[in-house]
């Protein structure tokens, strides 16, 4: 999350965490200058990991604030933190009634992100 926090801050917004209260994000970031706020889900993984689940919960929250949800991967290469990848609007299905969670290639949610901005 420092990574997503150390971003956020490089782009001049004002981050804060929000994931102790289970919102669907683990991140609120202000953009001060348009005086709107940005939802992201920090996602951490190994550089050699597969796959990424989220939850119902944070799948909902994408969906409910579609325009302000990023998903930030971050991945972890020897010890050494990468710059945390931001991916927008990568889920465009509502869920089933018994889905709980949903699984997700890393590689294939890199391919639709960018460097924070």
């Amino acid at each position: 999350m420092e990574a997503v926090f150390a971003a956020e801050r490089a782009l001049g917004h004002e981050p804060r965490d929000v994931s102790a209260e289970k919102k669907g994000w683990d991140i609120e970031s202000r953009d001060v200058k348009a005086s709107h706020l940005r939802f992201i889900e920090v996602k951490g993984r190994h550089a050699e990991g597969r796959d990424v689940i989220l939850t119902k919960n944070e799948i909902l929250a994408s969906l409910n604030v579609a325009e302000a949800f990023i998903l930030a991967i971050v991945q972890i290469d020897a010890g050494f933190v990468r710059e945390p990848v931001y991916v927008r609007r990568f889920f465009n299905r509502e869920l089933g009634f018994a889905e709980t969670a949903v699984v997700f290639n890393v590689a294939d949610l890199l391919s639709l992100g960018s460097g924070p901005a």
